[in-house]
């Protein structure tokens, strides 16, 4: 078999090939604990040793520069214990860098590392400096890395723009198909932002590649995103979070365990085999979650198993779990309530999905091939609209 060709990022292309791009500038590094090279050296540290550029500040997404941070606890402003530079929250109050956070700089730089769903907020924190930066006029520059579930298949609804939020602040399908850097582009001139921005793109990198195929090292870019098994399964894990159902936080096995103490997993197994999904098989599974919700309670559930990569559709199987759920304890199965991701009225789970016609829809029993089939008309059309593409 040829060997694939080994990806260089953004980053390492910034670095090791156009420094220039940044010589002369004062800036602002965005990142957290996954912005490294392929020796696994952070970004601060490598940008920071430039010659004639200057990075003066951090600012930290969800979950913070270090990734120390649960999901919704805000991020504090601190300072950098390795380059000694404050670092600016962009997950708190404010989720939009207020002018006083670019006065002495004239280049935001992006180094952020995203899951390939539209829930992940690290691509929405791009877009909102994105906003300010054009209001500021200063520049933004994002170093592009791979999107981990790769950039040729494309799954799951377009949101309604009624239903945005910071899990969806522009309409995106659940699994996108798109890097950072050609979701900042897209963003930019579908939404006239107006920002001066620069994509590094990657050199290697290929749409047909998953992240086993990068040879790039892994770094969990969140708490709860350990390996690229999670991210496979997020893009429908991540609806887990908008019902009384773990998503198996406080596990070792965050998104891929789903269940509850009012389930029993071999029936829940079964009726989930049953459905023929593809690519997939569910194990029955115990497990006990040493935080979050249902902590210290034993949970019947499944273990999500994807069997062929190529097939499996994560949204999809998401959403049939949850009307499994639904289905097989109708009176304990419930859907979360707000307060969620900075929204104090609308239920998390239709913000999550950009919108409640699918909730509605599980709830009367619709077939759940009807409702992959209701997203296709809008799916197509945002393909037809999607033109910022930086790779083959």
């Amino acid at each position: 078999m040829p060997t694939m060709p080994r990806v260089e990022t953004g980053l390492e292309v910034v670095v090791h090939r156009r420094a220039r791009l940044l010589r002369g500038r004062r800036f602002a590094l965005l990142a957290h604990q996954a912005s490294v090279d392929s020796r696994l050296e952070h970004a601060a540290t490598l940008l920071s040793d430039l010659r004639g550029a200057r990075l003066v500040s951090l600012m930290a997404p969800e979950h913070g520069l270090w990734g120390a941070e649960q999901d919704h606890a805000l991020v504090r402003p601190a300072r950098d214990p390795v380059t000694g530079l404050p670092v600016h929250s962009l997950y708190g109050q404010r989720r939009e860098p207020p002018p006083r956070m670019l006065t002495g700089i004239d280049t935001v730089v992006v180094d952020l590392q995203d899951a390939g769903a539209r829930y992940y907020t690290f691509v929405w924190t791009t877009a909102l400096v994105m906003r300010a930066a054009a209001r500021a006029r200063v520049r933004v520059v994002v170093l592009d890395r791979p999107n981990p579930l790769g950039g040729a298949l494309v799954e799951g609804n377009l949101p309604d723009p009624a239903f945005a939020s910071f899990v969806g602040l522009y309409p995106l399908p659940a699994r996108h198909a798109m890097t950072i850097g050609e979701i900042a582009m897209h963003v930019n001139a579908r939404y006239q932002v107006g920002c001066d921005v620069t994509v590094v793109p990657m050199r290697g990198w290929r749409r047909t590649m998953l992240w086993e195929d990068t040879a790039l090292p892994w770094v969990a870019p969140s708490p709860n995103m350990p390996t690229p098994d999670t991210a496979r399964v997020y893009p429908g894990g991540c609806l887990f979070e908008g019902t009384n159902l773990s998503e198996g936080r406080g596990t070792t096995r965050p998104f891929e365990w789903v269940g509850a103490p009012y389930l029993d997993a071999h029936a829940f197994g079964d009726a989930l085999e049953g459905l023929g999904l593809p690519g997939v098989h569910f194990r029955p599974a115990r497990f006990l979650p040493t935080f979050h919700k249902w902590a210290g309670q034993t949970c019947g559930g499944v273990q999500i198993h994807v069997t062929d990569r190529a097939r499996f559709k994560p949204f999809l199987t998401g959403l049939a779990v949850i009307a499994a759920a639904r289905r097989l304890a109708p009176r304990r199965f419930a859907w979360r309530p707000p307060p969620y991701e900075f929204e104090r009225h609308r239920l998390p789970i239709d913000i999550l999905l950009g919108t409640d016609r699918i909730r509605r829809a599980i709830e009367a029993g619709r077939a759940l091939a009807a409702v992959e089939r209701s997203w296709q008309p809008d799916v197509a059309r945002w393909l037809g609209e999607r033109r910022v593409l930086l790779y083959r």
